[in-house]
C-alpha cells in the first residue's frame, strides 16, 4: 500500500510539472479530443451576446473573445451552438474574469474540459485568458 501511495504521488508531481509554461505559471489541460475543433460558440453563463440575459459586462467579454480568437485564426467563430465544435464560455467581474472551453456535445451540462480565471482577463485589446488557452492548445496538439 505505502508503495503505491508513494508512485501516486510520485506520477502527481510529475502529471503537475508537465504542464507547466515557460514563465513560471501553469497551463491547464485540453482534452485531445477537442483537438480537431474548428467552429467555436462564444457565450456566458447567463447567455448569449445579444440575449438581454448576461450583464453587460459579459457580453463585452463576449465581444473581446470573440475578437481574440478571429486575430488568432485558428477557429471560425459562429453565432449558434449547434454549428460549433466546442463552447467558449466567458464571465466577467469586477473581481475575477472566468474563460471556460466545453466540448459543445457535453455543454451545458458536463464540466469543462479546460478553464482559466483572472483578473482583467477578458478585456479589449488584451485578453490573457485567451492568450492562455492559446497556450494550453497549442502544448496539447503538439
Amino acid at each position: 500500500m505505502k508503495h503505491i501511495s508513494v508512485g501516486f504521488c510520485l506520477l502527481l508531481f510529475v502529471a503537475v510539472g508537465a504542464f507547466a509554461a515557460p514563465n513560471g505559471q501553469s497551463v491547464a489541460p485540453i482534452a485531445a479530443t477537442v483537438s480537431s475543433a474548428r467552429f467555436v460558440y462564444v457565450t456566458s453563463y447567463d447567455g448569449g451576446e445579444f440575449s438581454a440575459r448576461p450583464f453587460p459586462q459579459d457580453q463585452k467579454a463576449i465581444a473581446n473573445v470573440q475578437d481574440a480568437i478571429q486575430k488568432w485564426g485558428k477557429f471560425v467563430v459562429v453565432d449558434n451552438p449547434q454549428q460549433a465544435d466546442i463552447v467558449l464560455v466567458v464571465q466577467s467581474r469586477a473581481s475575477e474574469d472566468i474563460l471556460a472551453l466545453y466540448d459543445v456535445h457535453d455543454w451545458p451540462a458536463k464540466n469543462y474540459l479546460w478553464r482559466e480565471m483572472g483578473q482583467n482577463g477578458l478585456q479589449a485589446g488584451e485578453t490573457p485568458l485567451v492568450t492562455d488557452l492559446r497556450a494550453a492548445w497549442e502544448k496539447a496538439v503538439q
